[in-house]
């Protein structure tokens, strides 16, 4: 595939393929082809790690984007060097033809992996047009390559160094390298435009725990939501959409930015996250099953001195201490926004009663009449 210009709105060719056995000889460039910078993505452009600079880069008229060709571009390590050459060479034959299919001729061929040095050698053999090494990288010490696999990686990128005119860096340490070799350089480091960059100073932080399904009120936590857009809410538990078939509210939430579903985690990690909230949230629906029962995430938010803001269930008022009891949604907004800055500063009476809520505590009436029974319970 070739993009150009404007990506979201550039028309697509096929990525080059290894057919035909074109040329080595320079081709002249025609009055009729317009010059082009050519970015060889070692990756479809959506999975690049340097998408951000070259979708930028793509915004200017001149500048086009080559997908990765079939073969890919790891052939250059896995096929002997004499076969990975001419691979490299039909492969570049085929991006020229698809230049000049769309008017455009190769005056900077941009490459970004060593790997992509055989075809980017190829193809400037072809157009005459200048190489730029991009190295966001120093792949070729990688960890995780063997030893033949590393002396491979080395001796393309010694040749794709050699061979650029330029070499774009992404680091000062990759600079000094470039320059250490004696190779023109500028410095490029890496940009995060797509990564969302929400207000950093929330006020609240809630924390939900356990299953996320049919028993979970999700118009409720969607109220929450709506009535505070900034309160982030960290769920940690197992969500379970086929309980809840065609729910708009679920399917709000689930898209609300702010609730982060983080699924299920073993309960010292869940413990760690519950740190980093204010107060902890009981988003149950108001039912017969639910009003009888006592939630333990109530005592677990409370070992950690955080409240629990809950709907109008009884059997949560069984520890009325640690619970705050919301009537309607309005009432729950207010409550969960009520705790903010618990987080640095926890309820440490709240937390010291919580912490004496042991099993042999709550077994003491139990203890007391198998005692009287003349049973030994311990």
């Amino acid at each position: 595939m070739m993009r150009h210009g404007h990506p979201p709105h550039g028309h697509a060719l096929a990525p080059p393929s290894s057919v035909g056995r074109p040329s080595h000889r320079v081709r002249p460039v025609s009055d009729d082809l317009r010059p082009a910078c050519v970015l060889l993505l070692p990756r479809p452009l959506e999975q690049f790690i340097l998408r951000e600079q070259a979708a930028d880069l793509l915004r200017g008229d001149d500048v086009v984007a080559i997908d990765p060709p079939r073969p890919g571009y790891g052939a250059a390590l896995r096929l002997p060097e004499g076969a990975g050459s001419a691979v490299a060479g039909r492969q570049a034959a085929s991006i020229v033809r698809r230049l000049e299919g769309d008017g455009r001729s190769a005056r900077v061929i941009v490459f970004f992996h060593a790997t992509q040095q055989p075809v980017a050698a190829a193809l400037r053999a072809r157009t005459g047009g200048e190489l730029w090494y991009w190295r966001w990288d120093r792949y070729e010490v990688a960890g995780d390559a063997d030893e033949d696999r590393r002396a491979r990686l080395g001796a393309l990128h010694r040749r794709a160094a050699q061979a650029a005119s330029l070499v774009v860096a992404s680091s000062v340490r990759l600079e000094e390298l470039a320059r250490e070799e004696g190779r023109p350089t500028v410095l490029s480091p890496l940009a995060a435009d797509d990564f969302p960059a929400p207000d950093p100073t929330v006020e609240v932080v809630a924390f939900s725990l356990g299953h996320l399904g049919r028993r979970t009120d999700w118009a409720l936590l969607r109220g929450l939501g709506e009535r505070l857009p900034n309160l982030q809410v960290l769920f940690v538990g197992e969500v379970h959409p086929d309980e809840v078939p065609g729910d708009e509210d679920f399917a709000w939430c689930r898209e609300h930015a702010p609730f982060v579903f983080l699924g299920a985690l073993p309960d010292e990690a869940a413990a760690q996250v519950l740190r980093l909230a204010d107060v902890a949230i009981l988003g149950f629906t108001t039912d017969e099953f639910n009003d009888a029962g006592l939630p333990y995430r109530i005592i677990k938010a409370a070992r950690l001195g955080r409240r629990t803001v809950v709907p109008d269930l009884a059997g949560s008022r069984t520890w009325d201490r640690a619970v705050v009891v919301a009537e309607d949604v309005d009432a729950f907004a207010a409550a969960v926004a009520a705790q903010a800055g618990a987080r640095t500063a926890p309820d440490e009476e709240l937390r010291a009663w919580a912490l004496a809520q042991t099993a042999e505590h709550q077994n003491a009436p139990l203890r007391e009449r198998l005692t009287m029974l003349g049973l030994d319970a311990g």
